[in-house]
């Protein structure tokens, strides 16, 4: 049986989590968001989850190793023998490297790995336009999906607010990060043989078809 062994990369405002949505519809592979498994592994207190408590309850990043054995425990549950959906790890070259040696360990190796490509000035008017209800959470978008009176909901007819981290100036920063850390992924995969380019400007039903194609047919 074929094995759908799959990494997603990203901007923030790329649309990865549309996009792992429908690859999880389709592939029938669980989409394991790194955030989560942390989260997860500290609830149900594991061994790698009390390691990284220590370092979230101080506020400090979790050291790579924590993360890989963490992202290890979960790759050895059985819903991921058809495969997995990794999304948000690695972030980081060294990060990518860990991850290569713990697969080799468990008899895995990354199949493809799907990077969508969006401009900077694309994703700065994605991101710096949502807005979300002060009352009841609904997300709009001032361009995309603007309200029908400026700056209230039209749901519940709450205020609309812009998050912190969706102001221009801490979008680009993100933007640069992203460049500097995560990016450089790219190359790395692609001398593997397993990245897909895949352009992200396109609306999400086209995106999703060409990550279907590259992937390949569901076996």
């Amino acid at each position: 049986m074929a094995q759908f062994d799959l990494i997603i990369l990203g901007p923030p405002g790329a649309g990865k989590g549309t996009q792992a949505s429908g690859i999880v519809e389709t592939y029938g592979v669980p989409h394991i968001s790194t955030g989560d498994m942390l989260r997860d592994a500290v609830k149900n207190q594991t061994a790698m989850g009390l390691e990284a408590k220590k370092y979230m309850d101080k506020g400090e990043l979790v050291p790579d190793e924590v993360v890989i054995g963490i992202v290890r425990d979960r790759l050895q549950q059985p819903d991921t023998s058809k495969g997995f959906l990794l999304d948000g790890f690695p972030r980081t070259i060294p990060q990518a490297e860990a991850l290569d040696q713990m697969l080799a360990g468990i008899e895995r190796n990354v199949g493809k790995v799907i990077a969508i490509l969006v401009n900077d000035e694309a994703l700065v008017k994605r991101l710096t336009g949502r807005r979300i209800c002060r009352d009841c959470q609904a997300p709009v978008h001032v361009v995309f999906n603007p309200p029908k009176v400026e700056g209230i909901c039209d749901k519940c007819g709450g205020e609309l607010y812009q998050r912190d981290d969706d102001t221009e100036a801490t979008v680009r920063n993100r933007l640069e990060v992203y460049r500097q850390q995560t990016e450089p992924l790219i190359e790395y995969y692609d001398k593997q043989s397993v990245i897909a380019r895949i352009d992200g400007d396109q609306a999400p039903g086209a995106v999703l078809e060409d990550v279907k194609a590259a992937i390949g047919p569901v076996l």
